[in-house]
Formats: C-alpha cells, structure tokens, sequence
C-alpha cells in the first residue's frame, strides 16, 4: 500500500505565504537593490521589511497632509 503524500515544510511555508501576502514586484535601477539592501543591513531590517516601513511611513506622512488640507 502507498504511502500518503505528505507535504514538505517548504510546501506548508510556501501554501502560509500564498494564503497570507500578496506579492508586489518591484524594480530599481541597476546597483540601488545593493544600495537599499546595505541600508536595511545597517539598521538589522530585512530588504522587505525596510521597504515595507518606508512604504507605511510615506502613506502615514500622506494621510495626515491629506487630513491637514480637509480642515
């Protein structure tokens, strides 16, 4: 009799990732993807998460001009 097929721990972090993020491709100039890489090392972020704190500050920065300018 065979064997279940049983899934690999990559599999289940592969079907985690499918189910919780969406993907957003990004592309820079030849030679900023170091530049960036280097600046998120110095400050012990990963390149996703630095961008991603980038992207949440602009959108913060923006929300409150946005509310500034209603009042």
């Amino acid at each position: 009799m065979p064997r279940p097929k049983t899934k690999t721990n990559a599999q289940i972090k592969n079907d985690y990732a499918k189910k919780t993020y969406d993907d957003v491709r990004l592309q820079v100039k030849k030679g900023k993807k170091e530049i960036i890489k280097a600046h998120a090392e110095a400050v012990g972020e990963s390149v996703n998460g630095y961008i991603n704190k980038a992207i949440d500050a602009r959108m913060k920065t923006e929300d409150a001009e946005n509310q500034a300018s209603k009042a």
